[in-house]
């Protein structure tokens, strides 16, 4: 049976704001799902970050103003929504017999949040309904829908196997992207990719030293690129053996790799480029080089500090904008990790595909282009280059390289060795360039796979 805003099978009736009393105060766990609420509308109408307004000082107000275990629950609601709206939005659309009303964005959210609690968290039923009613009721936007999403959650609940079967073929990426990964990967694999975005991400750690040493003292296991990766665990990071000694960080296995390319940088001048937080840093200071860290935000340099601080390690820490920037003296080693779509994290930033579009990409693209001719000028004659990007889409990776290369006779690509990276093999394009993506890397029983979508090339100036 099909329904409409009185639960019925008949069309939507505009109805008086007033027809329903004004509600009495609010059930336990309504600002949690009118805070999800909230934040969906900013993530997915205006575009803004999940992570901003997810921070604990400077966030979304409705958010800022929960205690830590509903804060903990909000996160848990956004991410399930935004990593299935595709398929939440063709369950709803599936049960109503027309559309939702024009502007009717608010009852959207609702519905939204709502269907992620009951089709993918263990949440009650129950509760996810009657806290969605509550808070239709309490918006005057929606409050003569307050029926339609009794109604639609109540039968969400009902046929969940059922409805989770007919949407299971949906793409949980947007159109406009999963298209670009078409074109870039072919139909079968941008559909892997795709579906590895439901994939939990995983804790990975860069190691100082003896990475199977530290994979058994944590109950991880050692990751072909030589960092470890956790099993699932309770408490905090900062929990954990050897954090405050500063034996280890957390970075994605796949953001370890640019940094690694390099070799062994003792008594070189290093730079690492947009170099916050201070991860890949960490390794150009331990693989021996003498390394200054250039960002434009001093808020991020400070971070960046307080980070090699705990490590105990030190660089030379600048804040410029990298358009400006010019050293006094060359440099032997550059790492370029430059701004992208990020397109390739998905699996811990749900939000990037619905904040981000076409266009950013492109612009980005060529943000990218002018900092890496920008870039090279710093380097030695016979100095290397690492250009990299957590971007999926060639547009920002090898498209950026290809016109560089063409036109800069004094640089030369240098083909990394797939025979150097065992268990990575497939990630070495023919060329001899990284491209990881999140459906690579199996893991053992009991841990997440995958890793971030990663592209990385080595040049060297050759005059």
């Amino acid at each position: 049976m099909v329904l409409n805003s009185d639960g019925k099978k008949k069309p939507f009736r505009k109805q008086p704001s007033n027809a329903r009393p004004v509600p009495g105060p609010a059930k336990p766990g309504l600002q949690v799902r009118a805070a999800a609420a909230k934040i969906l509308a900013a993530v997915v109408d205006r575009k803004l970050p999940l992570d901003g307004a997810l921070d604990n000082e400077h966030g979304n107000p409705a958010y800022k103003a929960l205690n830590e275990s509903d804060r903990a629950l909000v996160r848990a609601i956004l991410n399930a929504t935004l990593r299935h709206l595709p398929r939440i939005d063709a369950a709803i659309s599936q049960l109503l017999e027309s559309p939702l009303p024009e502007g009717a964005r608010a009852l959207h959210h609702v519905l939204a949040i709502g269907a992620a609690q009951i089709l993918y968290l263990d949440v009650p039923d129950h509760a996810a309904v009657d806290l969605a009613v509550e808070q239709a009721s309490h918006d005057p936007r929606s409050r003569r829908f307050a029926k339609l999403v009794n109604a639609i959650l109540r039968r969400l609940g009902r046929e969940k196997e059922e409805i989770l079967a007919h949407v299971s073929a949906i793409p949980v990426m947007p159109e406009w992207f999963l298209q670009r990964l078409e074109r870039a990967y072919g139909r079968e694999r941008a559909h892997s990719i795709s579906e590895s975005q439901l994939e939990p991400a995983a804790i990975d750690l860069t190691v100082k030293a003896d990475a199977e040493g530290w994979a058994k003292r944590l109950n991880g296991f050692a990751l072909p690129t030589g960092g470890v990766r956790l099993a699932a665990f309770e408490g905090g990071i900062p929990s954990l053996e050897g954090f405050s000694d500063g034996a280890w960080w957390v970075q994605d296995a796949a953001a370890s790799i640019p940094a690694q390319l390099f070799g062994d940088l003792a008594g070189k001048r290093v730079a690492d480029l947009c170099a916050a937080p201070g991860g890949k840093t960490a390794q150009l200071v331990l693989a021996g080089g003498d390394v200054t860290a250039v960002e434009q935000s001093e808020n991020r340099i400070k971070r960046l500090r307080s980070n090699l601080e705990r490590l105990g390690l030190r660089a030379k820490t600048i804040s410029s904008d990298l358009t400006k920037y010019q050293p006094e003296e060359l440099f032997d080693a550059i790492l370029l990790d430059a701004p992208c779509s990020s397109t390739g994290t998905t699996r811990r930033h749900p939000d990037v595909l619905w904040t981000k579009g076409p266009e950013d990409i492109v612009k980005l693209a060529a943000l990218q282009e002018r900092l890496l001719r920008h870039a090279v000028a710093f380097l030695k004659p016979g100095g290397t280059i690492v250009f990299s990007n957590c971007s999926l889409d060639p547009i920002e990776g090898e498209d950026v390289v290809a016109r560089v290369l063409a036109d800069t006779p004094s640089m030369e690509r240098v083909a990394i060795d797939a025979k150097r990276w065992p268990g990575l093999e497939a990630a070495i394009s023919p060329l001899g360039e990284f491209r990881t993506t999140p459906d690579m890397l199996e893991a053992p029983s009991g841990f997440a796979g995958g890793l971030d979508g990663f592209y990385a090339v080595v040049m060297r100036r050759v005059a």
